[in-house]
């Protein structure tokens, strides 16, 4: 069977991350790609200290558990985080569900930090898997929009509504252009905002994500 696309992009990113080397800036506000991968190793190895990152109480365990895991040797850092080991998150179900968008957006996140990214072109049956999790994941990232709010892939024109009700703005675009935008990243390109102008406002104004 072969690797889900978000086992590919948990790869990359840390053959990336060891290219970069530990301080190399990322789009996660003041994190270096150190911190970016402590983040990725407490989510999947430390879940009591991992639930700070969705409730706000328990932010400062998150934050313990991340400066431990930040001290750790680097490389050895990285090769945690690229094999997971015994941990839900290495059954094929939780990976494709809870990963395909999470490796996604902090690959993006390390190589849009750096002064020569373009954006890369995957393959339409990726760019599906990360349709259909957008689809869902994107009703939650909408929501402080406060607006209607649809998405329109460019290469399909296949539209998913994240927030019922007229009137509504309509973002188009790429697949992985669109994550990022509801994912609240500024690198985004060619992404079309349809409605009017005090809707959009407000969507492109709106803090979006997690």
């Amino acid at each position: 069977m072969s690797p889900t696309l978000a086992r590919r992009e948990r790869h990359d990113l840390c053959d990336l991350a060891l290219e970069l080397g530990p301080d190399a800036p990322t789009l996660t506000g003041d994190w270096v790609a150190r911190e970016l991968l402590a983040h990725l190793f407490v989510r999947e190895h430390r879940p009591l200290a991992a639930a700070g990152i969705a409730v706000p109480p328990l932010a400062r365990l998150t934050d313990r558990a991340m400066d431990r895991a930040g001290r750790r040797d680097y490389r050895q850092l990285v090769a945690k985080v690229r094999e997971p080991g015994l941990t839900p998150f290495a059954l094929r179900p939780v990976e494709v569900l809870a990963n395909t968008l999470e490796y996604l957006v902090h690959h993006e996140d390390l190589r849009r930090a750096q002064p020569d990214w373009t954006p890369r072109a995957l393959a339409p049956d990726d760019l599906d898997a990360v349709w259909r999790s957008i689809r869902q994941a994107g009703r939650g990232l909408a929501r402080p929009a406060g607006v209607p709010l649809s998405i329109r892939r460019s290469d399909t024109d296949e539209t998913a509504t994240l927030r019922g009700g007229e009137p509504s703005v309509v973002v188009s675009g790429p697949v992985v252009e669109l994550v990022l935008f509801l994912f609240g990243r500024d690198q985004w390109r060619d992404l079309v905002f349809e409605g009017r102008d005090e809707l959009v406002a407000k969507v492109r104004e709106a803090d979006l994500g997690m």
